[in-house]
C-alpha cells in the first residue's frame, strides 16, 4: 500500500512540473520563422522560411528573426534592403512589444520616405508574425529617436502592421 501511494504522489508531482514547465516558457517558435521582405514596389510583402538553430527562448528567436529581417532576402532577390553593415544590437521583449535596437549605419538608409517605410515595414512584419508579439519600439545605436535622419519616418511610437 505504501509503495502505490509513493508512485501516485510522483506521478501527481511529474504531471504538476510538467505543467509548470510548459505554461511558463512563454511563446516559442518551432523549427522555422517567417522573415518578410518588400519587393522592390515597396508595398509588396513577402514572406520567407528561415530555419532556427537550437535556441528556441523567446528572446533568442526575436533577436535571431531581426537579424535576418535586416540582412533581407538571398542575393538577387529584388528588394528594398537596409544598408550594407546594418546590424541588430539588440532585442528585449516587453509585453507584446519588441524593443529593436538598430545599429547607427541605418542612418545611411537611401530613397527617402518610400526606402525607410519599406525596409521597416519588412522588420515590423517579420516581428509581429512571432508569437506573443504585436508592436515594435526602434532605437538606433540605444537611443529612442523621432525619425531617421532624413526625417521622413517617425519612430517615436511603437510601430504595428497597421502603421502602413
Amino acid at each position: 500500500m505504501g509503495r502505490s501511494a509513493a508512485l501516485v504522489v510522483l506521478f501527481v508531482f511529474a504531471a504538476g512540473a510538467g505543467w509548470w514547465f510548459f505554461s511558463h516558457r512563454g511563446p516559442t517558435a518551432g523549427d522555422h520563422i517567417t522573415v518578410y521582405y518588400t519587393k522592390i514596389d515597396g508595398s509588396s510583402e513577402v514572406p520567407w522560411s528561415v530555419s532556427l538553430g537550437p535556441a528556441r527562448d523567446p528572446k533568442s528567436v526575436a533577436f535571431y528573426a531581426a537579424t535576418q529581417a535586416i540582412a533581407g532576402p538571398p542575393s538577387g532577390t529584388e528588394a528594398v534592403r537596409f544598408p550594407p553593415g546594418t546590424q541588430i544590437r539588440g532585442v528585449t521583449i516587453n509585453g507584446s512589444t519588441a524593443d529593436v535596437d538598430i545599429s547607427r549605419e541605418v542612418d545611411a538608409l537611401s530613397g527617402g520616405s518610400f526606402a525607410e517605410a519599406a525596409a521597416f515595414k519588412s522588420l515590423v512584419w517579420t516581428m509581429t508574425a512571432l508569437p506573443g508579439i504585436s508592436s515594435v519600439n526602434v532605437r538606433v545605436d540605444g537611443a529612442r529617436i523621432p525619425t531617421l535622419p532624413g526625417g521622413h519616418f517617425e519612430l517615436d511610437e511603437p510601430l504595428t502592421r497597421s502603421s502602413w
